[in-house]
């Protein structure tokens, strides 16, 4: 058959209607998302429906692409007061953190693939490089994942413990691609490792990417409170241009391009800027394609008659459950010893959710596309075979028991609901807050004119169950009654609304 650009349209409609709808019927059983999306990819590619797709410099821009956006998003919809508390320790287990797991699992496929050779389960052993190689590529925690599955299942956490995986996700990449890149040219040239010009690069790419993410995020801000767009529908459009513009700038400059746009979503989410509202609705439905777009080529690009041969299956069972076990709550337990605050059971939390996903897929494309420049093509495929087996198994595993874990170790946490989607415009000098009626806030009666509010506070709706209705002084109010606050001192408001109990 021909391969039309209306072919092509077909094909790719029908791969992203069959992931929703994918995405739809795993919500119900509680299976992450992004794991049936790789499902998807698989099913319509070469050893499925028969779709060849084979390119791993295509399936690379794709994910770099998918990356910036995702970082961004991130970025955008964390709150620095947040961050704040956490920044020592997510920087630490972003640095720290990935560099013990890759000498851990690097030492122990090393070791392990000896005994899978000698079983006869493949036809080489991997040399010392080639194992570090392999665990580089999987060192670091996956964005994409993290953000994606705490945030869709709308988990709450204590102790800080949402916003330091967001953190730790969104800035360890640069330590995993260093790794990476280094060890891959050293097998290349053959040469003795320099490890002084390693974290010279190290410490080059982390301050450049976080420098140029800051003052780039603030130049974003200062152009969309400017530009003064007669269509707001093209503040999405230049938000978008300004992410990649971010990353390629800082890529150009010798810095780490996905630490610098997750820095510079960062400043822009924490900062008023026209249509803010509109933008984060417009960044999550932008995520979300991305995000299937990159799954699905990565699945594409993947053979499943290899990922699920009895060699595959076996180092990558191996090596995935040494991971979950042993080398992730090691790093983790290690990085996180001089900070105190943090309980044993969110250390053990922290060590659980240290979920694989397109990160480490896309950094094993790099040695797929190095076997052009001599790289073992053997080695190039098992590496890329089992870190897709293992983001399978981290996915399956980690990925549908994050709820449970956090709810096992007596650490979730119920999140304040968005039942008005209501924003006003930055020029108007007043706070929107959504305010629930708790026993502390009937003290005085149950009518609206018994509540003390701060002046200049007016509550001007309620949702209860699922009606809304405009309020007078004589309302009677309910527990668990949602109200839309409008006030022109939104601090003064939260201090009193605490002070009584109420979640806002």
């Amino acid at each position: 058959m021909e391969i039309t650009f209306t072919t092509i349209m077909l094909i790719g409609a029908t791969l992203l209607a069959v992931s929703v709808f994918a995405s739809k019927a795993g919500s119900r059983f509680g299976v992450p998302s992004l794991l049936l999306f790789l499902f998807v990819g698989m099913l319509f590619g070469s050893d499925g429906l028969g779709i060849p797709f084979d390119n791993a410099v295509a399936t690379q821009t794709i994910g770099t692409l998918a990356l910036c956006i995702i970082l961004f998003s991130g970025g955008f919809e964390t709150s620095l007061r947040e961050i704040r508390p956490v920044a020592a320790p997510g920087v630490v287990l972003a640095t720290a953190g990935v560099l013990i797991t890759a000498l851990l699992t690097g030492g122990f496929i090393w070791l392990a693939s000896k005994l899978i050779f000698d079983w006869g389960l493949i036809g080489f052993r991997l040399g010392f490089l080639e194992s570090m190689l392999m665990a580089a590529v999987m060192s670091s925690t996956d964005s994409a994942s993290v953000f994606s599955i705490l945030r869709s299942k709308k988990q709450g956490l204590r102790q800080n413990l949402r916003p330091l995986l967001e953190l730790e996700s969104g800035s360890n990449d640069p330590m995993a691609y260093i790794l990476t890149i280094m060890i891959l040219g050293l097998i290349g040239q053959g040469t003795e490792a320099d490890w002084l010009a390693a974290a010279w690069t190290f410490v080059v790419q982390m301050s450049v990417g976080a420098a140029a993410g800051y003052l780039l995020g603030q130049v974003t801000v200062w152009v969309m409170n400017k530009i003064n767009l007669s269509n707001s529908s093209l503040y999405g459009i230049l938000t978008l241009a300004m992410a990649f513009f971010v990353f390629a700038l800082t890529d150009t400059l010798h810095g780490n391009g996905y630490l610098a746009v997750y820095v510079a979503g960062l400043v822009v989410g924490n900062r008023k800027i026209v249509l803010k509202k509109p933008l984060t609705n417009f960044l999550d439905g932008i995520t979300w394609l991305f995000q299937i777009v990159m799954f699905i080529s990565l699945g594409l690009l993947v053979s499943p008659r290899m990922v699920f041969s009895p060699g595959t299956i076996i180092i990558g069972v191996m090596v995935g459950v040494f991971m979950i076990l042993v080398a992730r709550p090691a790093a983790v337990f290690a990085s996180m010893a001089p900070f105190r605050k943090f309980s044993l059971k969110a250390r053990a939390y922290v060590s659980w959710v240290g979920l694989r996903g397109a990160v480490p897929i896309i950094f094993a494309t790099y040695p797929l596309v190095a076997v052009a420049d001599g790289f073992d093509s053997g080695v190039a495929e098992l590496i890329f075979n089992v870190v897709f087996f293992i983001t399978i198994l981290s996915l399956l595993i980690q990925g549908s028991t994050v709820s449970w874990m956090a709810h096992r170790l007596e650490l979730s946490k119920e999140l304040p609901q968005d039942n008005f989607g209501i924003d006003i415009p930055d020029k108007i000098k007043s706070a929107l807050s959504e305010v629930e009626v708790r026993e502390g806030f009937l003290a005085r009666g149950n009518q609206l004119r018994h509540i003390s509010m701060p002046a200049n506070t007016l509550v001007v709706m309620v949702k209860r169950g699922d009606e809304y209705f405009v309020p007078t002084g004589s309302t009677p109010l309910h527990l668990g009654d949602k109200l839309l606050v409008i006030s022109e001192d939104d601090e003064a408001l939260k201090s009193d609304i605490q002070k009584l109990g109420i979640y806002c």
